[in-house]
């Protein structure tokens, strides 16, 4: 069984490490110096996860004048042919840089179990723990060197998912404040470098001491080993500033970004793509809309994830970092056609849409149709293996088994990553 630790574990250590941690320079150093390499190398994978099933009839696959269409309207982006919701005009202006696939079947209209899938690859299973697509992305992406979690979460969707098989060393790191310093990760106050110092060399021999008496080299005491490590390295004043937007230097990002909680994810997850992470979970919940679905659609949900997507997909690409940053837009499922008595619409995996920008991905087009009133898929129908493996194809991570069979799950058997997935070709350059 594999363990999946909480973020009390987590930061535990993070306290604890506090206490041993190396100054803050150096960690800085490393992060400026690693980084551009890690960009030119790896790329990295940002999800904007809509939780409770977003309704993307009503923003990405719109039905203007069709009986499920709903109230609002579409616009025009700065693709001819791509038209989105009239409250998302920042996204809309950047649809050079975005493919929508509006053809995807998820076959899960449970909020669990749709979470698990989209987030997973795979529908949930009793005799496996499967990990989070960003705790395989930090296998094939990452490194135990780098200064930063390869995986961090904001908002606690990859928490509740979690590494599966692959271990608390792939575990994501969670945020729950974006903008602010996480909690327990600076020294003490009097501990100085010299007594910081000596405190991780003790750690060290500690932890080398134990590894040989027991021949424990690999799997529990590793990542034991790796969660000390990662604690050290963020703890100290320069590592929280990674994590931290200055309100008033980064006012204008902020400002145009959204001053809000989803907002300040999406800065931060520029700013952690930026220094190295290579997955970035940002969650943005209250799509559960069973009721009053197109005012609350108008005057909260939209604008907000509006200005916060959009204003990532343009902050990357003006600063050199979309070509290695892949960002995806999904949910558990999307939401019925029909409008119910009660003025919103319920589950609906059957088909719906997803947005991916970035990375391999050849921006301003459309892939896959519904029908007209968006009850069923029309043509080229995508499965999740289908969309998974062509975020792995995205990220360049070849996503055939071949290629990760030395990835095993917690029975011993090769794990196909993107299950039998085929990568749609049409979506990435190249």
């Amino acid at each position: 069984m594999s363990y999946l630790p909480t973020r009390r574990h987590f930061m535990k250590h993070m306290a604890g490490a506090s206490a041993v941690v190396a100054a803050g320079i150096p960690f800085m150093q490393k992060l400026q110096a690693q980084a551009p390499q890690a960009q030119r190398r790896n790329k990295s994978l940002i999800i904007v996860w809509c939780s409770g099933g977003p309704p993307t009839i009503d923003y990405l696959d719109m039905k203007p004048g069709a009986p499920t269409g709903g109230e609002h309207r579409p616009i025009d982006t700065t693709v001819p042919g791509i038209r989105i919701s009239e409250y998302m005009p920042t996204l809309a202006r950047q649809a050079q840089h975005f493919a929508i696939i509006r053809s995807l079947n998820s076959n899960e209209g449970d909020h669990m179990r749709g979470t698990v899938k989209m987030n997973t690859g795979r529908a949930p299973d009793p005799l496996i723990s499967y990990p989070h697509i960003g705790s395989v992305v930090a296998v094939k992406n990452g490194s135990r060197e780098a200064a930063l979690p390869p995986f961090i979460s904001v908002g606690g969707v990859g928490q509740r998912i979690g590494p599966g098989f692959l271990g608390m060393t792939y575990a994501p790191f969670t945020v729950q404040n974006p903008g602010q310093m996480p909690e327990n990760i600076a020294a003490p106050q009097g501990i100085g470098d010299d007594r910081i110092n000596r405190r991780q060399g003790i750690f060290t021999a500690l932890e080398d001491s134990f590894a040989n008496s027991t021949g424990m080299r690999t799997d529990p005491a590793q990542a034991h080993r790796d969660v000390y490590t990662r604690a050290f390295r963020l703890a100290g004043a320069a590592g929280r500033e990674v994590f931290t937007i200055d309100a008033t230097r980064e006012r204008d990002l902020l400002q145009r970004y959204g001053d809000n909680g989803f907002g300040r994810g999406c800065l931060l997850a520029r700013k952690l793509v930026e220094a190295g992470a290579v997955c970035v979970e940002v969650e943005i919940g209250g799509w559960d809309l069973h009721n009053n679905i197109f005012p609350t659609l108008a005057n909260q949900r939209l604008p907000m994830l509006d200005r916060g997507l959009g204003t990532l997909i343009e902050d990357l690409n003006q600063r050199g970092l979309l070509q290695n940053t892949l960002v995806v837009l999904m949910g558990d499922f999307g939401r019925t056609p029909r409008i119910n008595q009660n003025a919103g619409r319920d589950h609906w995996s059957r088909c719906w849409s997803v947005l991916l920008a970035g990375g391999n991905i050849r921006g301003g087009q459309v892939y896959g149709e519904t029908n007209a009133d968006g009850t069923d898929i029309r043509d080229n129908p995508v499965t999740v293996p289908d969309l998974f493996a062509t975020i792995y194809q995205g990220l360049g991570i070849d996503p055939t088994p071949e290629s990760n069979a030395s990835i095993r799950d917690n029975l011993g058997r090769p794990y196909a990553i993107a299950g039998d997935g085929q990568v749609i070709r049409p979506l990435i350059r190249g």
